[in-house]
Order: C-alpha cells, then structure tokens, then sequence
C-alpha cells in the first residue's frame, strides 16, 4: 500500500516540485499552503505516514503547526529551513520533528530522506516468530504480532512507540539514556536533539494511560532518562 506523504510550503512552486517528485516515486501526497491546514488535515485523519513541513510561512508558522499536531499525532515530520534558521531548526527537532532539510535542496535529496525516515517503521520490530510476548503486571507487549495490551485492552501505538516500549520493556529496570533510546530506536544517523525521546515518550505514556508522576509502565530517571518499572510475569530478567 502506498505511503501517504504531507507537503507544506506556502512557496507554491517548490510545494508542487517536491510533490511531482514524491508522486513518481510512487508516494501518495497531499499539499497545503499553511500550517492551520497542515494541523486541520491531521486533526481529520491519521492517515498521514509523513509530513514535510517548512518553518517559515505566515500565519500558524511550522514550529507552532508541528508543537499542535503532536498533541494529536506521532506522524513523521521532517522540516524544511533555511540555511540561516539554525535555532528554529533545533526548536522544531526539540518540538518532535524527526528530521529536517535545509534549503535550497535538490527533490532527489527530499525523497532519499523521506525514505530514510520511513525505513524506520519498517526496521524489523517483531523479531523471529515463536518469541514469547513480554508480560508484566497490567500490560503484554507481544513481539510476535506487534499488539500492547493494558489491563487486557488492546491499544494502538505507532510503530516508534512500539519500538520504544519493547526496547525498554526487553529491559525492565535497566535505566536507558535518551541517546541509548535514539540508537536504538531512530538509528545511529539520526541528527537532532535527544530532547526529542522526552515528546515521544510523553506520547507513549498518553496511549498507555500511564502518569508520568506515578508510572505504572515507564519512570523517568531524573537527569539521565527513562527505565521500565512494570513487574515481570513471565521471569524476564532485569539488565
């Protein structure tokens, strides 16, 4: 199936090159000129695999586009700055973004990143079939079909918040740094702000239900990143 792909510029021209330029490579993709649009599209569907996002467009600008579409999405995003917007550019990867692309760019440089970034849900998550799913005292993470089950309710969790939970819960308390979560979780080539593991696990603990002031799931360990607090039912050990 393919892959449904977000462009927002508010400069038309490049919008519609980096869309003809996805769409023969196969991706489906939508355009919007604005970030209201952008946040509006999301609000109506989470159908959106990845969202190539610009920084500076007038009115709801991209870092306050993308700060509003993480209160409702972990959809990729990738940024798009100038060469000169070096802080928004940190901002918007402390924000949530997962990558981003300064201009001007070549559209081939645009589709091998979107592939990058997309290569990272489908990074083998499951491992071989027969593994035993990871029990613990109020939620099963099943490796084998790729469910999280709390209290005995299945629950949806996007492909990275997958893998963070199963990285930390292989694990149970074993205290892992955010840039251990990043090599982990989004690859050794990712470039960014390991802030960007704080956003993605505060997404977590919302799809859980957890409270990051009283974990039942996932603790914060103060100063150096995150561990793993559910009981073993099934004698994993603690690394």
């Amino acid at each position: 199936m393919a892959q449904r792909i977000l462009v927002v510029d508010d400069e038309e021209p490049i919008r519609r090159l980096v869309a003809s330029y996805l769409s023969d490579d196969g991706f489906l993709v939508e355009q919007a000129d604005d970030g209201r649009k952008a946040v509006e599209r999301i609000q109506r569907s989470s159908d959106i695999d990845l969202i190539l996002l610009d920084i500076r467009m007038p009115g709801l600008d991209g870092i306050e586009a993308l700060r509003q579409i993480r209160r409702v999405a972990d959809t990729y995003v990738i940024m798009l700055t100038a060469a000169a917007e070096e802080t928004d550019r940190l901002i918007g990867l402390s924000v949530g973004a997962d990558d981003y692309i300064t201009k001007p760019f070549s559209p081939r440089e645009v589709v091998a990143r979107v592939k990058a970034v997309l290569r990272r849900s489908r990074e083998p998550v499951t491992g071989e079939r027969g593994t035993p799913a990871l029990r613990f005292a109020g939620i099963v993470v099943d490796v084998d079909e790729y469910t999280v089950a709390v209290d005995d309710d299945e629950i949806d969790l996007t492909a990275l918040q997958f893998k963070l939970l199963r990285t930390l819960a292989e694990s149970p308390g074993r205290v892992f740094a955010r840039h251990q979560l990043i090599e982990r979780v989004w690859g050794r080539d990712f470039y960014g702000e390991d802030r960007i593991v704080d956003v993605h696990i505060g997404n977590l603990r919302k799809a859980l239900g957890d409270d990051a002031s009283e974990p039942r799931f996932v603790a914060t360990v103060r100063g150096v990143g995150y561990r793993f607090v559910a009981e073993p039912l099934n004698g994993q050990e603690t690394v």
